[in-house]
């Protein structure tokens, strides 16, 4: 509990800059400020003379992280001031974002909302069908806030599509062609090889997985070109439980000296998704930052794109946002035009779609999304918003360090 005779760690001002800010996560680096655990500290907010307790995390690791939620709405050229303080005993922030470990999928929740299942045991495709489209390290389902599903797993027109996933197609290492995505290829695939961390707390859930890419050299022999690490976190609904926002970074290296070339093609890699088979040119629309539609978005470039179509649930979707430190950002998209497979959805962000990319030994590179799901539709003026916020992110400052 707080206590008139808490000490002040720390006094943080939180500057929303030219953009206006909604429920904004933010994070403040706690080395050189306090060594204290998140037991024997407190944050609170401090507006029109009262102090109000905010839930708040802290995020190990080589650098030690406080993270929290900028609630409610700051406008642009607005200020909030918050104090670290320290108090003991503190009561725990009731951990309101899970992460539940149960038959092979890690699902994360918020109370008994499902937000996304992360598939790290191996699913096989429907019976009859050829087990080498066998996949495990793919996200689905995702749910929309009103419980709707909106990925796809094997579907008849391509086996190899598991709901939000992110192969390289068209690569070379040790002088071969390499295809990680067409699984009937037989020469690569993608296989979880274990969690680096599982996280819940109050303000997110989350998890690091390690993926391996992994070339099929014949006669049963494999190697490992590349590692990647999956780091998703899902934060608390907003807008009264009709919007969420979590964040999708990958980050990869050589597994060993041999470089791996991700040679320019058309789709493959960064962040792809196969829309439920509600979703068709009659049911859903797709519209880019530039104002491209299901029509003429394909190899283009955009900031954002997003889904929105009926579902048995009622209308819902999904915003990508593409960061702008991205390889080749705004990054060119992949997505199926109106007559392709039905009219159903697939988009991709792909950063080897107009330049390849040379990924060397020793160094580690990094892709970052974020992603909005939403009830009902967003404006395209509040998808820029919500890119501007991360694009432009507030400045966080921290005075009077005791």
């Amino acid at each position: 509990m707080l206590t008139a005779h808490a000490q002040v760690i720390a006094r943080i001002v939180v500057a929303a800059g030219s953009y206006k800010r909604e429920n904004t996560p933010v994070s403040l680096e706690l080395n050189g400020i306090t060594a204290l655990p998140d037991t024997a500290m407190a944050l609170v907010e401090i507006k029109n003379g009262q102090r109000r307790s905010v839930p708040f995390q802290v995020e190990e690791g080589y650098t030690r992280s406080l993270w929290w939620i900028l609630s409610g709405t700051s406008a642009p050229g607005t200020q909030r001031v918050f104090e670290l303080i320290e108090s003991s005993p503190v009561r725990p922030a009731p951990v309101v974002m899970q992460a539940t470990d149960r038959d092979g999928t890690l699902l994360l929740q918020e109370g008994n909302q499902s937000i996304l299942q992360y598939n790290y045991a191996t699913v096989y495709p429907p019976a009859g069908v050829d087990s080498v489209f066998q996949r495990s390290g793919f996200i689905h389902p995702l749910w929309a806030p009103n419980g709707a599903v909106l990925t796809h797993i094997h579907p008849r027109d391509h086996w190899h599509h598991v709901g939000i996933w992110n192969p390289w197609t068209h690569t070379e290492f040790e002088g071969k062609e390499v295809d990680f995505w067409n699984l009937v290829k037989k020469q690569g695939t993608v296989r979880f090889a274990g969690f680096q961390a599982q996280t819940q707390g109050p303000v997110w859930s989350g998890f690091k997985a390690l993926q391996e890419h992994v070339v099929m050299k014949g006669q049963g022999k494999e190697q490992v070109a590349l590692n990647e690490v999956w780091d998703v976190r899902a934060y608390p609904a907003q807008a009264g439980g009709a919007r969420r926002i979590w964040d999708f970074t990958s980050v990869f290296g050589c597994a060993g000296p041999s470089p791996l070339l991700l040679e320019q093609y058309r789709y493959g890699g960064g962040f792809g998704f196969r829309g439920t088979p509600e979703w068709t040119t009659a049911t859903s629309q797709i519209l880019t930052s530039e104002g491209r539609t299901r029509k003429d978005a394909d190899s283009t470039r955009a900031r954002w794109i997003k889904v929105t179509g009926e579902t048995g649930k009622g209308r819902a979707g999904m915003l990508v946002l593409c960061y702008p430190s991205n390889f080749d950002a705004p990054e060119p998209v992949r997505v199926w035009t109106e007559n392709m497979e039905r009219g159903e959805v697939f988009i991709n962000f792909s950063p080897t779609k107009m330049r390849s990319w040379l990924l060397t030994y020793g160094k580690q590179y990094t892709l970052k999304y974020r992603i909005m799901i939403y009830n009902d539709d967003i404006t395209a003026a509040e998808a820029d918003a919500i890119w501007n916020d991360l694009a432009h992110p507030p400045v966080v400052k921290v005075e009077n360090v005791r």
